[in-house]
């Protein structure tokens, strides 16, 4: 069984993103000076009020921010999130953060495993080690197939 680690543990790095506006619902815009806790162009996983799903970082249109432009519960549907639902704006509904306002990321794992929470809030996360690379790219590869 994996570990449980909170979200105000010392291990776990917590970054303050903004909640902003979209045509389709709402994005979190990760300022420039904490784009070095994300992988940039990759899919992380993403826990929402203990529910592990899946997140496309993007580099934003002009300057240097990042930008995670919806949740999914599935990888491929965070790459492609045409017909898909995305569980971002239901969840900022649903924890009251309006456009403008602050949503917490926790970088649990590096590169790999994220948290989601609104300010004030502490959240617990299983904590565990992502797959070895040569397990990643095995699905990788299928995901692409």
């Amino acid at each position: 069984m994996a570990d449980r680690i909170a979200s105000d543990h010392p291990s776990v790095e917590t970054v303050r993103s903004t909640c902003t506006e979209t045509a389709t619902g709402v994005k979190l815009a990760v300022p420039a000076d904490d784009r070095d806790a994300f992988p940039v162009d990759e899919v992380v996983r993403v826990v929402l009020d203990g529910e592990e799903l899946f997140a496309h970082v993007q580099r934003a249109l002009t300057g240097d921010e990042l930008s995670i432009p919806g949740v999914y519960e599935t990888p491929d549907a965070a790459r492609d999130p045409s017909g898909a639902t995305d569980r971002l704006t239901a969840w900022t509904d649903d924890h009251d953060v309006s456009t403008g306002g602050s949503v917490l990321i926790d970088v649990v794992e590096p590169d790999f495993l994220y948290g989601l929470r609104a300010p004030g809030e502490t959240s617990y996360y299983d904590a565990r080690e992502p797959p070895s690379d040569s397990l990643s790219e095995i699905a990788k590869d299928l995901e692409d197939q």
